[in-house]
């Protein structure tokens, strides 16, 4: 088996040398774009193998092999020449007039991307260390993969591409927590680089006992990714995973009509995080009812996934704060969301756990869509001993849930659970925002409005302690 870590290490090494590909950003997006043509471009040849009727969307001079896999093939200007001026205009036109999915895929990574990389004598150097990579040896592309899912989480701190990683140990524990089964349909409208994908995609590989499993795992895993970066690292993401057809629609989940999504459009599972603290663009907020429409992100994908959801189907998403309070529109989303599903269980993260990309203050919220919400149960998640917040070299680990799995079945209230029921939640304006009532006074965590009520007490306490002493030096 290769040394596969010291390949990756290499190309690094080699692209920190390029003047395109001077930025970790920069080098996983080159890394990317090179090694979905590679495993894609390796499937395509056995499926021609395997399928008499299959042909390879992508021209025999372009597939990886016919001008990449010599090591001694073309390099210097002749290769950047090559990729610039024939590979990627070549792909990104590809004909789609044989109903090819695959051929589909292949344009819409190609036509919105580029080789960032200027020099080709580093290119050729790159390509030569991934062709050490044998990716249909099943063990060398589960150790790749694993280093591409921890490339991903360095996006986290890499720039703009932070927001479309969200922390393994997260996408694990909803995954488990909703616990999707072979034959339902899983989804996130805002998947990224498809974290949450690849963690269904797991959970239900340890279901699968025959082809058709697995292949109802190859349609049922679906996403939805509007950014060309993130759309084609998701997409080279679910290969890795094993996914010939990753099942992922370019397109912006809050582009259409919440009317137009009936029942063939839902689904049994929804897990993601949704892009939260932006403002929509090209008037989405049209699409929905008036009484819900806001430019706030994350309160409308909210409206959305309750429309997405079947009766009876588990949701398991990513909220700021701020989506638990507020009035207006906020408050009657909320609404919405207790009346139509029942949120069971919110639990609530340190604000450090998508730094640094952001600090917001984060929550996990689990409902059932079909019967009203009668009891919150909420549960706090502490920062482990000793630590002050999490960063990229302490980041947040799965087995830190370990007692919370504890709790989930035999739910009791303690020091970092209690619950809520709807009637105090309802009179309270549907405010989520319940902050532990078991904590230390000295812990606890205090909103603006509650600091100047407190402030103001202790200013009249002041002024009452003035008057007693003015009373007594008479």
């Amino acid at each position: 088996m290769a040394n596969i870590s010291g390949i990756v290490k290499s190309t690094r090494k080699i692209m920190r040398q390029d003047v395109g590909t001077g930025s970790d950003e920069l080098r996983i997006l080159q890394l990317g774009w090179m090694l979905f043509l590679k495993i894609f471009s390796d499937k395509d040849k056995e499926l021609e193998l395997l399928q008499d009727d299959y042909t390879s969307p992508i021209p025999p001079e372009l597939h990886w092999d016919a001008w990449a896999g010599n090591d001694e093939g073309i390099t210097g200007d002749e290769l950047v020449e090559f990729v610039d001026r024939k590979l990627f205009p070549t792909l990104a036109n590809i004909d789609l007039s044989t109903g090819n999915k695959r051929a589909l895929l292949v344009r819409e990574v190609f036509a919105n991307n580029f080789n960032y990389m200027k020099s080709g004598i580093h290119l050729r150097q790159v390509i030569n260390k991934l062709n050490e990579i044998d990716f249909n040896n099943s063990k060398d592309k589960q150790v790749f993969g694993q280093i591409y899912e921890s490339f991903l989480g360095e996006l986290q701190s890499a720039g703009t591409l932070g927001e479309f990683y969200t922390p393994r140990a997260i996408t694990e524990l909803l995954t488990e927590l909703t616990d999707p089964q072979i034959g339902e349909r899983v989804l996130d409208p805002a998947c990224g680089t498809g974290g949450y994908l690849t963690a269904a995609i797991e959970h239900l590989k340890k279901q699968a006992a025959s082809v058709a499993d697995r292949e109802s795992i190859q349609h049922n895993v679906i996403g939805w990714e509007y950014k060309p970066l993130p759309y084609l690292l998701g997409n080279t993401n679910l290969i890795l995973h094993d996914i010939n057809l990753p099942n992922i629609k370019y397109d912006d989940s809050l582009a259409r009509p919440l009317t137009e999504y009936r029942e063939k459009d839902r689904v049994h599972v929804i897990l993601a995080n949704p892009p939260f603290g932006g403002v929509v663009s090209n008037n989405n907020e049209n699409n929905f009812p008036q009484t819900y429409r806001t430019k706030e992100s994350a309160d409308l994908f909210l409206t959305l996934m309750i429309r997405l959801l079947k009766e009876g189907g588990r949701a398991a998403i990513v909220l700021p704060d701020g989506s638990l309070t507020g009035d207006g529109v906020k408050e009657r989303i909320r609404q919405k969301l207790l009346e139509d599903c029942s949120l069971h269980t919110i639990i609530r993260l340190p604000n450090s756990v998508f730094q640094p990309y952001s600090s917001v203050a984060t929550n996990l919220l689990l409902f059932t869509k079909g019967e009203p919400t009668k009891t919150v149960w909420y549960y706090e998640h502490k920062l482990p001993e000793g630590y002050k917040a999490y960063s990229k070299t302490k980041p947040i680990q799965l087995t830190e849930f370990d007692t919370l799995k504890e709790w989930w079945e035999k739910r009791e209230e303690n020091e970092q659970a209690w619950r809520v029921n709807i009637e105090s939640i309802r009179t309270n304006g549907y405010n989520l925002d319940i902050k532990n009532p078991h904590q230390p006074e000295d812990e606890k965590q205090y909103t603006s409005i509650e600091l100047l009520e407190l402030l103001y007490q202790s200013f009249g306490k002041s002024d009452d302690l003035l008057i007693q002493l003015r009373k007594e030096l008479g």
